[in-house]
Order: C-alpha cells, then structure tokens, then sequence
C-alpha cells in the first residue's frame, strides 16, 4: 500500500514536470498572494493604533488614509495574483489530467487478454476515472490550503514573535498537537478509506455485471437475486463509509474544541499583556485577524489532509494496474512480420491455461501457403486455443509458432494483427455508427471501399432500410443489430481488411439459411490466395476445405479432406458427421 502510494506520486510527478512553465508561474501567484495576505493584518494594526489616539486632528486622519490606501493596493495585489492563479492552474491541471486519463487508457489497453477477461468493465471504467480525479483533488488542496497555509504560518508566528515570544511559543505548541492529531488520525483513518474504495469497486464491479447480463437476469427470473447481491454490497459500503464519516465527524468535534481553547487562551494572555503596556489595541486586532486567518486554513487542513488520502485511496487501484508488468508484450527490438506466402507451422506446442490444466501438448500443425484448413473437435479438445495462441492472445508455454518462419513471439503483436483478419462467432461492435465499425477494418478506406465491402457482406439490404443508413449508432456492444446482422458487419470488416490470413470462428452460425448462401460466394472470393483457418461446429461449412484437421484432448486425431475421412470407421468426424447429417441417429 505505501508503495503504491509512492508509485501513485511518482506518476503525477512524472507528468507535472511536462508544465514545469506553467508550475513555476502557479507558485510564484499562490506564493504572492500568500505573503500578501498574512502582511494586510499588520497595517490593519497600524490602522486600528492609530484610531485609539482618539484625535481629529488631520495629522491622524491623513495617517489613517495613507493605511488605508497602502491596504487596498495590497488588497488589489492579492486579489490579482489570486485570478491570474486562477487560470495559470486551470491550464495547468486541466492539461496534465488529460495527459493522466491518456496515459492510463494507452496502459490499460496494453494488458493481455487474460487481464480484461479477469476483470470488470465497470470496475475498470472507475479505476481510471478515479486515477486522474484524486490527481485534481489532490492539486486542488496543495494549490489553495498546503502552500497559502505554509506560508502564512511562517508569517504568523513570526509576527507573533515580535509582538510578545509567549504568544509565538504558544501557537508554536498548539500547532505542534494539532498536526499530531490531525496525523494519527488520518494514518488510523487511511486503512478503512481503502476498505471502503474496495467495497465500491466491488459494487461497481457488480452493477456493471449485472447491466451487461440483464438478459439473462430478465429470462432466469434472476432479478431477486441479483437485488440481495447488490443490496449486500451496498450494505456493505454503507457499513463502511458511514464508520469513516463517523470518525470525520468525531475529529471534527475535537479539531473545534482545540480551536476554541487555543483562541480563549491566546486573548487571555494578550489581555495580561495589554494589562503590561506590551500589546496595544492594534495588536488585539492583530492577533484575531491572525487567529481568524489561522482558524480557517486549519479548519480546512484537516479535511484537506483527509481528502488527499481519500484521493490517493481513489487512485490506488489504477496505480496497481499501471504498476502490473505487461503479461505479453513485444521483445526489444522486435521486428515487423513480413509475409511472403502466408505458410504457418506449430512446433511441438504445448499450452496450459494454468499449472494443473494443460490444453495441448506437443501440438505439431504445418498450413501451407493459401492451403484452407478447418479445426473440429469436441467442446475443450483445444481448437479454439490454436486461434488464440496464433493470435498471441496467450504466450505459448513450450515450442514455437512460425509464420514464414519468423517466431511470433519475436516480431510485434501489432505486425501480427494487421496480417490476420478475424471473424468471430459472436462479433463485439463498437457503440458507433455502421460506417465507422466497418472501416474499423480499415481506418483510411473511403466510404465507397466501406459501402463494397458491406455489398459483399450483404449487409447493405438491412443498412439501406436503416432511417440514417450508414450512420445508423448500432449501440453497445452492437445491441441494435440481429446476431445475423452483427456477423454479416464483422465479415464486411475482414472483406476491407483484406489480410492475407483469415480466421473464421463458425463465422456463418448466427446466420439464417439464405443469407448463408448469399454470403458463402463472397467469402468464396475473400478466401481466394489467402491462408484460410476456420473453427467449425456445423460440419456443412467446411466440406470445401483443403484440410479438416480434428483435434481431441489437445493433439490432432485425424486430418484429410471431407471426403477422405467420412470413410474412416470409426473416426470422430465420421461420427460428427453422421450425428449432424442423419439429425442425431441413435
């Protein structure tokens, strides 16, 4: 915890250093104003002596007068500085939590696929959000309490000491057992600020889950239940936050009475000097000008102390994601991977999803240059995994996967992933319109590459039904779409994309009999000169394939063409085969 909260400092200072103009001039303001405003109360002193002569005459009336101007212009000054300070430190945050909220959306999306599949999107959204807020918050209470308050107590208890050294020591030693309640309570107070962070995300993590799955809540009759489980959590954020409200309210109650002995004590001792001729009237003002000034930064010191431990609370989850290496990532040096014929080879490859659970083993598999393959087996045989490990979605655990004979744990992910085009079963699309999702295939096509490409993929007879055509929004997660429609948008997207490697994961299943058959002739030209990989559950799709490879317990079983195998008694294909062509005979 104390580590990262370093680390979270670390990181805001790395990017402070980006404005060290802008900083620099912000400090000079705040300390301006600062000075400016602990020096005002003395020539109220002056002011205020001088009204106690009691005399008319114009000698003390043009006295009082030339006070009084001296104290508007330094009133103007500080007022001044204040606004230009203003503005210096709406540039200066405003930019470097931008700079924050930037760098932690390039980290984040730099994290393997095995992190986003652990983790909550919500929880995930509220991680990064909350990172670059306590960055504002915690600026906030530096720029206009930390600096301003450091400063004027210099000041104070400087004056103070001139005025009379007992009114100085005096302050000195309740400053001293101020800030040493103020700190054992936030050390005491900063573990259940981060039980409570925690409790929040867990809430979070859980409302986004149940956003994201309210189908299944509406059809398994879940809501209930879902309702107790939110409860729980709200319960216990409840629980939590109102025990450290309860203890914000508790240090207040004694930060109060600290102030009310400290003010009482300080005017009865300045009563005893005055008694002594040491303090004049104008020195009474002084010091409740002081105190008044005093009273209302460490007010706000405690809060703002708790308030940057909150902040850094806040943050220290996203500190934990930004201090989590990168599980796969490029090697230095890494070149771009060049494909000349597209040929494909796994080397004695084996892969566990963990220690216990090994998915393949010793996997051997060459795929020829445009040769056209498809992977069948039963659910958890491994087929899914030789797409995911080929798309370095997981770091192979022993052996080597070559793509013309370049390793591609040696070349760049991005390389990879601009020569493999990718139809899944179930196509994610991006809350945006059908244009934008089709060229996410290729960023610098033009609208008439996009309005092709979908008239490949036929989807240009439901997109010109569409009241805004295409730019029809298709909603989150591409929710407004049929499942149908989505697929026919993904297989547009690989039309554009146009990589010399497809992978097809039973890219035709949400599809209905027709417009299978309509799109079959596109991939048919798609599919031409190209390496071709398609994971298949309907075995009616892969008949024209050069090669069906079927894969069992993770190693392949059988391999040949459709009309090869079905001849081979007993084997797993001819049995699948039979099981979906003769509609499951016994």
């Amino acid at each position: 915890m104390k580590n990262n909260t370093k680390q979270t400092l670390k990181i805001y200072w790395q990017h402070i250093l980006k404005y060290k103009l802008s900083g620099i001039l912000l400090l000079i303001c705040i300390i301006g104003y600062s000075i400016i405003g602990a020096i005002v109360p003395l020539y109220l002193k002056d002011f205020f002596n001088a009204l106690a002569i009691n005399d008319a005459k114009n000698i003390v009336i043009k006295s009082l007068i030339s006070i009084l101007i001296i104290i508007a212009c330094l009133k103007f000054l500080n007022w001044l500085l204040y606004r230009v300070s203003d503005f210096l430190n709406t540039h200066f945050e405003s930019s470097i939590i931008a700079d924050l909220a930037n760098y932690c959306f390039a980290y984040l999306h730099k994290h393997s696929f095995v992190f986003f599949e652990n983790n909550f999107v919500g929880s995930l959204v509220k991680r990064v959000n909350y990172f670059f807020k306590a960055f504002e918050k915690i600026v906030d209470q530096i720029v206009y309490l930390f600096i301003p308050l450091t400063i004027q107590i210099i000041i104070i208890i400087f004056v103070l000491f001139k005025e009379n050294i007992l009114l100085g020591l005096g302050v000195i030693v309740w400053l001293i057992i101020f800030l040493i309640i103020n700190l054992l309570f936030i050390k005491f107070k900063f573990k259940y600020d981060i039980e409570r962070n925690k409790a929040e995300t867990e809430a979070t993590g859980l409302l986004a889950d149940t956003i994201t799955n309210y189908g299944n809540v509406k059809f398994f009759t879940g809501y209930p239940r879902e309702v107790k489980r939110f409860t729980e959590a709200t319960r216990k954020v409840q629980k939590i936050r109102k025990f450290t409200w309860n203890l914000h309210n508790i240090f207040d109650t004694i930060q109060s009475f600290l102030m009310v002995i400290l003010e009482i004590g300080i005017l009865y001792l300045a009563i005893y000097l005055w008694q002594k001729n040491i303090l004049t009237i104008g020195s009474f003002v002084l010091i409740q000008t002081y105190l008044i000034m005093l009273f209302m930064q460490l007010w706000n010191f405690g809060n703002a102390v708790r308030s940057i431990f909150e902040a850094l609370s806040d943050a220290e989850e996203m500190t934990e994601i930004l201090n989590t290496p990168h599980k796969i990532k490029d090697i230095e040096n890494a070149k771009e991977l060049k494909i000349s014929t597209g040929k494909i080879e796994f080397k004695k490859v084996s892969f566990n999803y963990h220690k216990t659970k090994a998915v393949l083993k010793d996997f051997s598999l060459i795929i020829n240059p445009q040769e056209k393959i498809a992977l069948i087996g039963p659910s958890g045989a491994g087929k899914t995994t030789v797409i995911k490990l080929l798309l370095r979605m997981y770091d192979i655990t022993k052996g080597k996967i070559l793509i013309d004979n370049q390793d591609i744990s040696q070349i760049t992910q991005e390389s990879l992933w601009k020569n493999i085009s990718l139809v899944p079963q179930d196509p994610i699309l991006f809350h945006r319109t059908l244009m934008e999702n089709i060229r996410y295939g290729k960023s610098d096509a033009s609208d008439e590459e996009v309005i092709e490409a979908a008239k490949l993929a036929h989807c240009n007879e439901f997109i010109s039904k569409a009241v805004d055509g295409y730019n029809t929004y298709v909603g989150e997660r591409g929710i407004k779409l049929s499942g149908g429609e989505r697929q026919r948008v993904a297989i547009a997207r690989a039309i554009l994309r146009n990589a010399p490697i497809l992978i097809f994961d039973e890219a035709t299943s949400s599809l209905d009999s027709e417009s299978e058959y309509l799109i079959q002739d596109a991939l048919d030209k798609l599919m031409k000169n190209k390496v071709v990989i398609t994971v298949a559950h309907r075995l009616s799709t892969i008949k024209k394939m050069d090669r069906i490879i079927v894969i069992d317990d993770g190693k392949i079983t059988e391999e040949d063409t459709h009309s090869e195998l079905i001849k081979k008694e007993k084997g797993i294909y001819k049995k699948l085969w039979e099981l979906q062509a003769g509609g499951f005979i016994q």
